[in-house]
């Protein structure tokens, strides 16, 4: 392989709707050089009330397209539950691609509790996989996890409805407390699902000071730069990087979100993965 012009070839970042937006934040501060090529597959969310033979499916034909029609060097699964459902199958069929997937950072939230308790909110998809659950079983007596699935929340922030974002919200909050640093409560609360960064604000007014959020979107960011520089594909330039836009369905949400989140206004293009649904 000619690394030189492969270092110019975009990362390819994707995730069920807008919620890998957050991903695709920190991975534009972390690497500003870099260009990106975002995907949406609306037409099949949500990823976290799919099974994970769908999840599954879906990955792969993402990943499929992304490689074939985009030319993609690497590859950022910005979503929780497709990583859980397909990662080991996506690097058992591209194993000299750099695939850096996502899961809730339970165990920084571990090492950092005082309280030694930490709320995770996720997608019952991502709660319910065996590679969730492995990661949990790894972390015993570490500290207590209170596990509270959101069901209809990432729908709720990728349809851009305040109201109902707010209600499931106070609702998840108000069913997995108490918060705050005294002995009992969480003080720290894992955002696990892409989806939730994007309202953290309205998380953090909910939950009060003393609870901090725990993000993965600036780990994972650090560690596609340490396996680009490892396999010497880092972008060679240092002039600002383009991020081009895809969905698999009405690229509405992905349009609005992206202006919103990320500052870029700019048209969404449509994504063919061949589907057979």
């Amino acid at each position: 392989m000619n690394s030189a012009p492969r270092s110019r070839a975009p990362i390819g970042v994707f995730d069920s709707g807008v919620g890998g937006l957050s991903v695709l934040r920190a991975l534009r501060a972390q690497l500003p050089q870099e260009d990106f090529v975002y995907l949406s597959d609306a037409a099949h969310a949500p990823y976290g009330e799919r099974s994970e033979e769908y999840v599954g499916g879906r990955a792969l034909r993402v990943a499929d397209f992304l490689l074939d029609q985009q030319g993609v060097k690497a590859l950022v699964v910005a979503c929780n539950t497709a990583t859980a459902a397909a990662v080991q199958a996506l690097r058992a069929r591209w194993p000299a691609l750099p695939i850096i997937g996502i899961e809730p950072a339970l165990k920084p939230a571990a090492a950092a509790s005082q309280t030694r308790v930490v709320g995770v909110m996720a997608t019952r998809g991502t709660l319910e996989s065996g590679k969730f659950k492995a990661l949990l079983e790894g972390l015993e007596g570490q500290a207590r996890f209170a596990l509270q699935p959101c069901d209809g929340l990432a729908a709720a922030i990728e349809e851009g409805d305040a109201d109902a974002t707010l209600k499931l919200c106070k609702k998840y909050i108000g069913q997995l407390g108490p918060f705050g640093g005294s002995t009992g409560r969480i003080d720290q609360l894992v955002l696990g699902c892409t989806h939730y960064p994007l309202v953290g604000d309205v998380l953090q007014t909910l939950v009060g000071p003393d609870t901090a959020l725990v993000d993965p979107g600036g780990p994972v960011s650090l560690q596609t730069r340490r396996v680009l520089d490892q396999a010497g594909l880092l972008h060679p330039n240092g002039t600002p990087g383009t991020t081009l836009l895809l969905s698999t369905g009405a690229g509405d949400a992905l349009r609005h979100n992206a202006q919103r989140w990320l500052g870029l206004d700019q048209p969404v293009g449509t994504a063919r993965t061949d589907s057979p649904d």
